[in-house]
């Protein structure tokens, strides 16, 4: 019986989180327990510890005596959030140009290929997919848990504030060639270079974000 309640507020939490991801359940909303249990066809109980598991990850934010809220990033917290991250990043690259075999590289090298090719045609979309999976691959050839681990509960933080940097002006130009001087790096082995260079990349991605966030939007409803 332990194991099918953990089954199932892994999935509810799981399901919460993706209507997080998706704006369902936007920055600030009130996360009624009563509603929320009738919609998903459960009780309370693995319901609350789905969103004690969110609290967890920085998703949710608890107030005593009030509830449980989807959690709002702020600048400071994007601010503290993405030197770890070039930090945490960095490392795997560093131990990536370490471990990769020429088989990795030649992956990277087809995956940095589409990146150019989305890039040049401004697939903005396809652009941050691969781009992801990029990144993911580095993680993965570093081979170290312990910073896959952190860095995904950090990205889960800053994928809640719901920017794209990208969109900022001559950022989509800036982010290529950053990633490109990562996998030239890496191509040379170069674990110190590979470091500075994601260091470099992921840090530059946060002047980006606050450079948008800067601009002035409209205020006509879309």
């Amino acid at each position: 019986m332990r194991l099918v309640h953990n089954s199932m507020h892994d999935e509810v939490a799981t399901q919460l989180r993706e209507r997080i991801f998706n704006g369902e359940l936007m920055p600030g909303t009130f996360l009624d327990e009563v509603r929320l249990a009738e919609q998903l066809s459960i009780s309370r109980t693995p319901l609350r510890e789905a969103l004690k598991v969110l609290t967890a990850e920085g998703l949710v934010r608890h107030e005593p005596r009030r509830g449980s809220f989807v959690n709002e990033v702020t600048e400071q917290d994007l601010d503290e959030i993405f030197p770890v991250l070039a930090l945490l990043e960095g490392r795997c690259a560093r131990e990536a140009a370490e471990r990769a075999t020429d088989a990795d590289i030649a992956t990277l090298q087809d995956m940095h290929d589409k990146l150019q090719r989305h890039a040049k045609a401004k697939r903005i979309n396809d652009y941050y997919a691969v781009n992801f999976a990029i990144h993911e691959a580095i993680i993965e050839l570093a081979n170290n848990r312990w910073l896959a681990q952190v860095i995904a509960d950090l990205r889960k933080i800053v994928k809640l504030a719901r920017l794209q940097q990208l969109h900022a002006p001559g950022r989509l130009d800036q982010s290529l060639a950053e990633h490109m001087a990562v996998f030239a790096a890496l191509k040379a082995r170069d674990a110190e270079g590979a470091d500075a260079a994601m260091r470099t990349h992921l840090n530059r991605q946060r002047v980006a974000l606050r450079e948008l966030s800067r601009q002035p939007r409209s205020r006509l409803t879309r």
